[in-house]
């Protein structure tokens, strides 16, 4: 993939303050004359999105560590789930058989050992949101040994990891965790949203620390961080990795080269294959780049010292929330810009090779077509060309979810596994998880213990079955989610997606029952072999049309040699 840069990142990544926010209105423009076009095989992936917590427990003695306690408002504390469970599912192929092509959690580095009340009710840090200490697995998810098993088990099933990084703030401060030097964090003041500095230079609510992204300055690192590394007998070696860290890259020791540090060790150390970056609209841009570049390189140097364990050599992945950020100008976005008021920030020009997008919940109500080519046209000569948009039905934070009630599962399924660009499976999805439950307040109800006692239902299995159909073919053709689509025929339904240098497909929906007629022509020649991956029936084109037999009301035709 091409990456271009803003020339100020360019010329000062050292000096990142060099790029704030003007005075007057600062719009950022992609400079066209050479091509951003992120790697097909991202911007079709299918990614997993899970909360260790909530997933499945594989150990059952570390569910409350570190002193926590079973005292939280219902869905606020630690439920049991642990790295272990998410391995046990792994070996049961069951992100296979969904046609996962990556895992995203969310973080699992030691989290805030206390409890707040955000006006929610009593909350632990089980979603992973609240860092205390960036070098470590928090206990409560498992050890650092499962994390590189796990990570080592999806990579031999041919799935790659996404590990969440925080670098906007610490965890909020407790009895049991404190505030750290004023040199690292502001506590104040809450962002008013009033423009870049008012969403930058700010925290997110009252009592979670901000970090100084902004700063150049050299700090001590936390007294707290110091004596809690010699506590646990790693302090000489924590201080002369950073040592070594400082002295190759020459970055003043300020706290978000610190972060930086710590979080792309984690891809040197086990080959993470790419980051989730949280609140990324909260950060300066140009601390982004900085970080890409570092883990760049940091896969780079675990893929030569393992060289039988890669899977290949895409570059490192980045997808960011921006907050707010969607595509056909969603929201305050324009076109590739996220508007503050007072700039503009292109985040794809610092190393962001995809963005949520917050658009798709909002717009899956729409029709097949309209849902369908809107976004194709935005991805195909329009303002996001050629880049990564990641797609989503529900979310852990998005209380607007589509479908919420759950009374258009099938319906949600087929939008988001076919629609253009890549599409994020939050944890329950597939298994129509509820996303209300009446005791829990605020985002708590989108958090729910994963469902896996309603595979026992009829109704559940055959949703989990669509899901994994829709999977699979996504999985093994690029152009579903990468290509350009074109509508075929009105009725049935038909369209087709084409990528260059890819094998095409051709999706019917909204089929009766019995012998229908699929048009295909223009798209396969007559005497081609095609299969049918929803019913699994292997047709022969004939008069440009294939005749499909069955009771199924899609088919999803691809290619017999790439099935």
């Amino acid at each position: 993939m091409i990456k271009k840069k803003l020339a100020c990142v360019l010329a000062g990544v050292a000096l990142l303050a060099g790029c704030g926010p003007e005075t007057e209105q600062v719009e950022e423009q992609y400079q066209a004359g050479e091509s951003q076009q992120v790697d097909p095989f991202w911007r079709n992936a299918t990614v997993y999105f899970l909360l260790p917590d909530r997933f499945a427990n594989g150990n059952p003695d570390n569910d409350l560590a570190y002193g926590r306690e079973d005292d939280a408002a219902p869905l606020r504390g630690f439920m049991g789930g642990d790295l272990r469970g998410v391995i046990e599912k792994l070996e049961a192929g069951y992100f296979n058989d969904l046609g996962v092509d990556a895992i995203w959690m969310s973080p699992v580095h030691e989290q805030i050992q206390g409890a707040t009340d955000e006006g929610t009710g009593r909350t632990y840090a089980y979603h992973g949101y609240w860092p205390r200490d960036w070098t470590a697995v928090d206990r409560n998810f498992g050890t650092e040994a499962e994390l590189a098993e796990l990570i080592g088990k999806a990579r031999s099933r041919g799935i790659r990891v996404l590990l969440d990084v925080v670098i906007n703030h610490t965890g909020p401060v407790t009895g049991q965790d404190l505030l750290a030097p004023q040199s690292w964090v502001r506590p104040d003041p809450v962002c008013d949203w009033s423009g870049f500095a008012g969403t930058v230079s700010c925290t997110l609510v009252d009592n979670l620390p901000d970090i100084r992204t902004e700063s150049e300055e050299p700090v001590e690192l936390p007294p707290q961080l110091l004596e809690k590394w010699q506590r646990e007998g790693r302090l000489e070696q924590e201080l002369a990795e950073l040592d070594a860290f400082f002295a190759r890259t020459g970055y003043p020791r300020a706290p978000k080269y610190y972060l930086v540090k710590w979080v792309t060790d984690w891809v040197r150390e086990y080959g993470v294959d790419g980051f989730r970056v949280d609140t990324t609209k909260h950060v300066e841009p140009e601390v982004w780049a900085v970080l890409e570049k570092e883990a760049s390189r940091a896969l780079a140097e675990w893929r030569a010292e393992n060289p039988r364990e890669k899977l290949d050599d895409r570059d490192f992945f980045m997808v960011g929330e921006v907050y707010g950020f969607g595509a056909n100008d969603f929201g305050v976005t324009r076109g590739r810009n996220y508007d503050f008021g007072d700039r503009q920030v292109d985040f794809y020009n610092y190393g962001f090779d995809s963005l949520i997008n917050f658009d798709f919940s909002q717009r899956a109500d729409d029709g097949w077509e309209s849902l369908f080519s809107t976004y194709s046209e935005n991805l195909h000569g329009g303002p996001l060309d050629g880049l990564g948009v990641l797609n989503y039905l529900s979310s852990h934070d998005d209380m607007n979810s589509f479908d919420r009630e759950r009374q258009r599962t099938r319906e949600a399924a087929t939008k988001l596994m076919l629609a253009p660009g890549a599409a994020q499976i939050y944890y329950g999805d597939e298994l129509a998880r509820p996303l209300h439950a009446p005791d829990a307040n605020g985002d708590a109800q989108l958090r729910s213990a994963m469902n896996w006692e309603d595979l026992e239902k009829p109704a559940t299995q055959e949703l989990l079955a669509h899901w994994q159909k829709l999977g699979q073919f996504r999985q093994a053709h690029l152009s579903v989610g990468a290509g350009e689509h074109r509508k075929l025929a009105d009725r049935p339904y038909t369209f087709a997606r084409t990528l260059p240098g890819e094998a095409p497909v051709v999706v019917a929906l909204g089929l009766e029952p019995g012998a229908r007629q699929v048009a295909v022509g223009g798209i396969f020649a007559d005497g081609t072999a095609v299969r049918d991956f929803y019913s699994g029936q292997q047709l022969t084109v004939k008069d440009g049309a294939v005749t499909v037999d069955g009771e199924f009301d899609m088919v999803l035709l691809g290619p017999v040699d790439r099935g």
